[in-house]
């Protein structure tokens, strides 16, 4: 009964679950909770125990399989779209549907788009499959999530408006001709640079950019003052369109975002 009141809620990825156990539970219990689960829920495929927490500016995470077919790709669906990733070299959150969908709703017709720090084409791909938007620029580092994200856009049969590129933020025009784009999407990670030096080279005036940072719950308003100070040493003058929690990340931590228009 103990152990059953100390059991975590598991996360459901396509047809994988993904266990984080307290540390005092058994191999033996991990593996009968593995195989319960397994006969109770037939979507599910795979179990796997989460062994360790999001690592580096790629964003890994450790898991341990347990019970199922031996695998750790999935097949994830949200917002219309499909996403085939890989759980232990290519960071995913289903938690950001929701943003996902709300940024797609607010591009304008024609729009282009630029989306930083973009993994395996998420934001890229609801973007361009749920809005007007004219052509999705999407820039990821990691090579795996890169991998992935061309196949992501094969799946969804949008080759013809999302153009992925494969370079780190701070290299990329070496990559990216000089261009401005209408909107930029930073989906970025905990990270000690905000990169947005990087982000104004790619904007005009009328650009509205997405910023996503990381902070207690109350403190939002430091973020705030963090971007405009970043725009003011890049000589750029904005307009903070809107602030907003985008959900929480740990006790009394949350995803926040910060929207802002370059005037």
């Amino acid at each position: 009964m103990e152990e059953k009141k100390k059991q975590r809620a598991f996360n459901i990825l396509g047809n994988i679950a993904v266990i984080n156990f307290p540390k005092s539970y058994k191999s033996s219990v991990k593996k009968k909770f593995a195989l319960d689960l397994l006969k109770k829920q037939s979507n599910i495929k795979t179990v796997l125990e989460k062994s360790g927490k999001f690592k580096g500016r790629l964003r890994k995470m450790e898991t341990k399989y347990l019970a199922g077919e031996k695998t750790k790709e999935v097949l994830y669906k949200e917002n219309n779209c499909l996403f085939r990733f890989n759980i232990d070299t290519s960071y995913f959150s289903p938690r950001l549907s929701n943003e996902r969908k709300e940024i797609a709703d607010i591009i304008k017709k024609d729009e282009t788009v630029l989306v930083l720090f973009a993994g395996v084409a998420p934001f890229s791909i609801v973007i361009a499959k749920n809005s007007k938007a004219k052509k999705v620029i999407s820039v990821e580092l990691n090579k795996e999530a890169s991998r992935y994200a061309l196949q992501n856009v094969e799946l969804n049969k949008i080759k013809n408006k999302v153009e992925i590129i494969q370079a780190d933020v701070k290299k990329l025009q070496n990559k990216l001709p000089p261009q401005r784009f209408d909107v930029i999407v930073m989906a970025r990670p905990q990270l000690k640079d905000t990169f947005i030096k990087e982000s104004l080279k790619y904007a005009k005036k009328g650009t509205r950019i997405y910023y996503y940072d990381f902070c207690k719950e109350d403190e939002i308003n430091s973020i705030v003052k963090k971007v405009k100070s970043e725009c003011s040493l890049s000589k750029k003058k904005i307009e903070i369109l809107k602030t907003k929690s985008a959900g929480e990340i740990a006790p009394y931590k949350v995803r926040c975002r910060v929207d802002f228009e370059i005037v």
